[in-house]
């Protein structure tokens, strides 16, 4: 089995479910030790990580919040206690909150912001500061990898979602900035946008027949997105193999991004 991420540490935040609990097993199975965050339910995580080891990796649950700042720091304190340091960073964590604009409410839209946008950047401040402070290892040639988490709608608005997709749009700018500060101290920071992806928090979307062919129109691709498809390219991302790629959003989306309503209008 090849095993590019092999004597590596990897933390997901928002790794107990969905794409973060692909992501996980995904690094697992290419070597990383992984540290799985979840936010208030233990057990989800707790067995999964309890699965990673019984295929012969390593891997753990950590509790944190990452829109707050003291419990980011926690999380990592305790990662960094369990497997002395970190190397590969994966901040999936986030949530939809979802209201037309003149029925979003304030809690509502700082609610989405704080965990998808500034958890972010806490959990990438946090990072670097991590990957500073133990210097360069031997298992990697960058310092250290961040990941960010967004979404196609980084690029496509969405109706009745303004507080996700500005975060996802933050997001993208966020991760480009970062990018561009670090990457003299070979610190490689890229983004994962994925499409629609079959996980149980969009189930309407595609739990019926009626519901998925309406889904398919908007996949050139003519497929929904597997947890697996997302997984792959996060491994790829965290490894040498894609060590000069820095600041680019990867999507992952079966075309969602090419606007196919135009296919037959061009």
């Amino acid at each position: 089995m090849h095993t590019p991420l092999d004597g590596q540490i990897a933390l997901v935040t928002g790794g107990s479910s969905g794409i973060g609990a692909g992501v996980a097993k995904a690094l697992a199975d290419a070597g990383a030790h992984v540290a799985i965050n979840y936010h208030s339910h233990a057990e989800p995580a707790e067995k999964l990580a309890a699965e990673i080891e019984a295929l012969g990796g390593q891997a753990f649950a950590v509790a944190g919040d990452v829109s707050d700042e003291a419990q980011t720091n926690a999380m990592f304190d305790a990662v960094i206690q369990r497997f002395g340091t970190v190397d590969i960073v994966v901040a999936n964590s986030g949530l939809q909150k979802d209201a037309k604009l003149a029925a979003m409410t304030l809690d509502d839209w700082r609610t989405v912001i704080d965990t998808n946008l500034t958890g972010q950047f806490l959990t990438a401040r946090r990072a670097v500061r991590e990957f500073e402070r133990r210097g360069p290892r031997p298992v990697s040639k960058a310092l250290g990898k961040i990941i960010c988490m967004s979404s196609v709608h980084e690029v496509i608005p969405w109706a009745g979602h303004v507080n996700y997709a500005a975060s996802k749009g933050g997001i993208q700018m966020m991760m480009k900035t970062l990018a561009q500060e670090l990457a003299p101290q070979r610190i490689r920071v890229n983004s994962i946008a994925p499409g629609a992806i079959r996980t149980p928090i969009n189930k309407d979307a595609w739990d019926t027949q009626e519901a998925l062919d309406r889904l398919l129109t908007l996949i050139p691709y003519g497929r929904v997105g597997e947890v697996d498809d997302i997984g792959r390219a996060a491994v790829w991302l965290a490894s040498d193999d894609s060590d000069y790629v820095v600041g680019t959003t990867l999507f992952v989306d079966g075309g969602m991004t090419l606007y196919p309503g135009f296919a037959d209008n061009g």
